[in-house]
């Protein structure tokens, strides 16, 4: 059965897709010889789902690049520059003046990260001035007018947690507490985000099992139970933003619900929190565990489907945490292990390194292959009755992260109604097995799923249909 979407539709489609992926970003690092020029780069930005860049310093070049994009940027103050800008108001002015107005509205700044991983340091001068210069910046801010536009945060090692398992219980490390209390109060006062950098790959190297791979990567798994309050975690990613750990595989969501509970324990219910950096690298020395295209495939393609699933984490459900993909390009000129010169979602000529649908083109709605010329019954793979939510997004998440189009279940999408896990579950399953080899096997989902014959097309969402 052939299957395709009307062209009205699909611009529907690709219209509240462009509009909803605004939490999609990426990390642009300049430490490399052979990067494109800011303007090349700026047209491949414009031609992906992208929708924010983060720098690490504030390049002008790229900044004016990115100009009347839409493309929202976070520019950054480097550790050595935080001494200044705390005691000198001036400076911090000027550093305004320069990397913000000179280049706003046109360039769309929407974020300054002042210092990353600082509190890591241990260097408790610098640490002591990290909040003086944080204020510093916002006065600046707030005399040019931009103070509520543009916000002002630091970013966080996920070692500020002491405890992150199960995510329930996730705490600040006390030895940071009084500092991120007063780090979190401005937050709070200004409306800035708790920017962290949870990274599963690193939690995978200390815990190289399969079963930590596939809770790492978004794949079916049994999942992971919250002692706590009872939760089942899918994957690494939702645990680690509820709470942290050294168990990087689920890393992104039980650390996102780690770091919710640490904030919700301290009384910072409304402080948001923004994903600064998360990746996998594709390539690495014969030592480490876990690089790899497929797995690489596998976390960046599974996350992004995560994030426009909209379905969050088990403590903050139905949103997507701003998360930003380390990254855009490898860094070649970067020292340590051949894993930290390959995060890079593009190579130098701007060709994918690996796909995971960020292009605009791979939003067409594609074409199964033709069923077999001898069909013997039409099939079709849906989930078990009493499947969990738990498991059927898993499942939800890997199908989509596979290559498969799941535009007819995003919002305006002839599918998308009921707007239900199961029902989009469902559908992604069955498309995943249709595209698939058809085997037996590629209607499991952990055992979650099945093959039948009735047909679950319904309405004007038609579910591809192939011979058993």
């Amino acid at each position: 059965m052939a299957f395709s979407i009307p062209i009205s539709l699909f611009l529907l489609q690709f219209l509240n897709l462009a509009s909803s992926q605004s939490f999609i970003g990426v990390n642009y690092g300049q430490v490399a010889d052979n990067l494109p020029s800011p303007s090349a780069t700026a047209k491949l930005l414009q031609s992906t789902a992208v929708q924010k860049v983060r720098l690490y310093g504030a390049d002008p070049a790229i900044i004016k690049a990115l100009a009347n994009t839409g493309i929202g940027i976070v520019i950054g103050a480097a550790n050595g520059e935080i001494p200044a800008l705390a005691s000198d108001p001036n400076f911090a002015t000027q550093w305004i003046n320069s990397n913000v107005l000179a280049h706003y509205p046109a360039s769309k700044i929407i974020l300054i990260t002042v210092g990353n991983e600082v509190l890591l340091t241990n260097d408790q001068n610098l640490i002591s001035q990290l909040l003086p210069a944080m204020l510093n910046m916002q006065r600046a801010l707030s005399s040019t007018a931009l103070g509520g536009k543009v916000k002002v945060s630091t970013v966080h090692s996920m070692a500020i947690l002491s405890r992150s398992d199960p995510p329930s219980s996730g705490l600040f490390n006390p030895a940071y507490q009084d500092t991120l209390r007063r780090l979190l109060q401005f937050q709070k006062d200004n409306g800035s985000p708790l920017a962290v950098n949870p990274y599963p790959f690193f939690a995978y190297q200390s815990d190289p099992r399969p079963e930590t791979l596939a809770f790492c990567l978004f794949q079916p798994n049994s999942g992971r139970v919250d002692s706590g309050n009872g939760i089942k975690y899918m994957n690494m990613f939702d645990a680690q933003l509820i709470h942290c750990n050294f168990c990087y595989i689920c890393f992104i969501i039980r650390q996102v619900d780690a770091v919710r509970s640490a904030l919700n324990a301290m009384g910072f219910n409304e402080v948001e929190i923004l994903v600064a950096e998360t990746g996998w690298p594709y390539n690495g020395d014969s030592n480490e565990a876990g690089p790899g295209v497929e797995n690489a495939r596998a976390y960046n393609g599974n996350l992004v489907a995560h994030l426009r699933s909209m379905v969050g984490t088990p403590l903050m459900p139905g949103k997507s945490v701003d998360t930003y993909i380390f990254a855009l390009y490898d860094e070649d000129l970067k020292p340590g292990p051949a894993s930290e010169r390959s995060f890079g979602l593009f190579k130098p000529d701007l060709s994918m390194t690996y796909d995971i649908g960020l292009s605009k083109i791979s939003l067409t709605p594609s074409t199964p292959k033709t069923p077999s010329p001898k069909p013997t019954k039409a099939c079709w793979c849906v989930p078990k009755a009493g499947v969990s939510d738990a498991q059927l997004q898993a499942s939800l998440d890997y199908a989509c992260g596979q290559g498969i189009d799941c535009g007819p279940i995003q919002p305006g999408g002839a599918c998308f109604e009921p707007n239900t896990r199961a029902s989009h579950a469902s559908y992604a399953m069955n498309l995943y097995y249709q595209m698939s080899a058809k085997n037996p096997w590629n209607c499991d989902f952990s055992e979650t799923a099945t093959l039948t014959s009735q047909n679950p097309s319904y309405n004007g969402c038609i579910y591809p249909g192939g011979s058993a």
